[in-house]
């Protein structure tokens, strides 16, 4: 097929590709890895600051010959294409069964302030969350309701973390995220810029249906999600305007953190494509 194929875990380009499992080598190099057909098509579409966000692929032979398409493509793009052995996946990849594709990305987030200028309406924060699995399940729950961005505040795990990225199936390519934002200064640019920021808590003093029955829920909002075992602390929450709970109509304990972000958000993308759009909680 015309290219080499690594067969050695030990050659410079596996050992650089494996480091990159590790956030401090992560944030030295601004690369991260993407996972699978879908990640890698994704990052090869995607370009940052007027640059391919795709670096380096690695591939199997079988796997270059099934996505021929995404090889091709990576290949237009400039990025730089190894075939490797299965082995050589195997030792980069942070999956039990790989497939074939491991593509090495450039950092793609974005400055909170380029944010805030695009005048976002629907905004997912993540605060305190820790588990790289559920961040990634919020940002992909984020990217399929609508949402305009994803903020990460400085006490939330790693964006690029190998299960983060995969847990977004491809959506951490799709939206702007910012990363490292202090939560006071999420909340008070979000709101500066016009949107209302509730704060999604299980024991809320507002409920998420009876808000979205007055209509108070149409408006540009900014939705904060906590911590997937003790949620927001109480100067987070302190910082929205409202503390908001999504109902528990049968006899579960709690929601898991994905599925109320998933919850909130596609309630506020409802009520804000409402025919005729729902009235402002500014409106007089």
């Amino acid at each position: 097929m015309g290219t080499p194929e690594l067969i050695s875990p030990r050659s410079p380009r596996v050992i650089a590709a494996r480091r990159l499992a590790k956030r401090n080598f992560r944030g030295k190099e601004r690369r991260f890895i993407a996972e699978g057909p879908q990640a890698v098509r994704e990052a090869v579409a995607h370009r940052g600051g007027g640059e391919p966000t795709l670096v380096e692929l690695f591939t199997t032979v079988e796997a270059a010959e099934r996505y021929a398409d995404i090889v091709e493509a990576a290949r237009a793009t400039g990025a730089r294409v190894h075939h490797a052995s299965d082995a050589v996946l195997a030792e980069v990849s942070q999956t039990v069964t790989p497939q074939g594709l491991l593509g090495v990305c450039r950092f793609l987030d974005s400055p909170f302030e380029e944010i805030l200028r695009a005048r976002p309406k629907l905004v997912a924060v993540l605060a305190h969350v820790r588990d790289p699995g559920n961040a990634g399940t919020v940002l992909r729950c984020a990217d399929a309701a609508g949402a305009d961005a994803v903020v990460l505040t400085d006490a939330s795990v790693d964006l690029y973390n190998p299960k983060a990225v995969r847990a977004s199936v491809g959506s951490v390519f799709h939206l702007p995220v910012a990363v490292g934002v202090p939560v006071e200064q999420a909340v008070a640019g979000l709101r500066d810029a016009g949107l209302r920021v509730l704060a999604a808590d299980g024991a809320g003093e507002q409920d998420l249906d009876a808000e979205l029955d007055a209509g108070t829920m149409g408006g540009p909002t900014a939705w904060i999600f906590g911590n997937e075992a003790w949620g927001l602390p109480e100067e987070t929450r302190a910082l929205a305007d409202a503390v908001v709970r999504v109902p528990i109509h049968g006899k579960a304990e709690s929601l898991n953190l994905a599925t109320a972000a998933a919850v909130c958000l596609y309630g506020s993308a409802r009520a804000q494509r409402a025919a005729g759009g729902c009235r402002s909680v500014t409106t007089p």
